[in-house]
């Protein structure tokens, strides 16, 4: 179930949308000369798609925990602890989706 997620790219809906302003973007500037020579980590893309892999991880692994659960071959206590971390990852996914949505309406709603 939860493994046809990872047929699906973190970012993979919006790669038409934005590959020719991000295009552009990339040829103007380096991301050094972005950020006025300035070591760069993580893009912001790079940082969501992280958590997206990590929270799929945690929920898989809250999966295999409650089927090994069921077949008694670990303690309910390991069980508990394993969807709660799955529940935690899933919480904090939600909220990210919201301030998302909500950001998106308020630039749509602005004046221009």
């Amino acid at each position: 179930m939860i493994n046809a997620i990872n047929a699906v790219s973190a970012l993979g809906m919006t790669r038409g949308i934005g590959d020719v302003s991000l295009d552009a973007a990339q040829q103007a500037l380096s991301p050094q000369q972005a950020t006025g020579g300035l070591a760069t980590g993580l893009t912001f893309g790079e940082v969501l798609g992280n958590m997206t892999t990590e929270a799929i991880t945690n929920l898989k692994g809250a999966e295999a925990a409650s089927f090994a659960g069921i077949k008694g071959e670990i303690s309910t206590r390991e069980v508990v602890d394993a969807v709660m971390q799955g529940e935690q990852s899933l919480q904090t996914a939600i909220a990210l989706r919201d301030k998302v949505v909500t950001a998106f309406l308020d630039i749509t709603r602005m004046q221009i």
